[in-house]
This record gives C-alpha cells, sequence and structure tokens, in this order.
C-alpha cells in the first residue's frame, strides 16, 4: 500500500539519508515495544514476537520497500 511513497521518497532523499532515517525510526518503534512489554510485564520472548510481527506488517504495507 505505501511502497509507492516510500519508493519516491528514497529517491528525492538519497538512499543513504533514508537508509539512515529509516534505520532511527525502526530503532524507536523497536524501543517503544520494549517499553511496552517492559511496563506490562511482558516477556522477552513475546517482544520478540511484537517486533517481528511489527517488521512482517510493515513489509505488508510496504514501508520496507
Amino acid at each position: 500500500m505505501f511502497a509507492p511513497l516510500v519508493v519516491l521518497v528514497r529517491e528525492l532523499m538519497g538512499k543513504a539519508k533514508f537508509n539512515q532515517i529509516r534505520g532511527k525510526a525502526i530503532g524507536i518503534h523497536a524501543q517503544t515495544i520494549t517499553n511496552f512489554c517492559n511496563r506490562f510485564g511482558i516477556e522477552s520472548k513475546q517482544r520478540q514476537n511484537l517486533i517481528r510481527l511489527a517488521k512482517d506488517n510493515g513489509k505488508k504495507l510496504g514501508l520496507l520497500a
């Protein structure tokens, strides 16, 4: 769904800058999931599954194009 927009933004920004920003965003998202899990006492194995789910959803939506 978002793949064309992601590709366009990547072309406009340049691949290196885009990957740098995307890496930071992914890190912030993973940290948010970790903070959520820590707050509610969710085990690390389940946290890993949530991060994996977020990655899979990002692929399906085209955010990792």
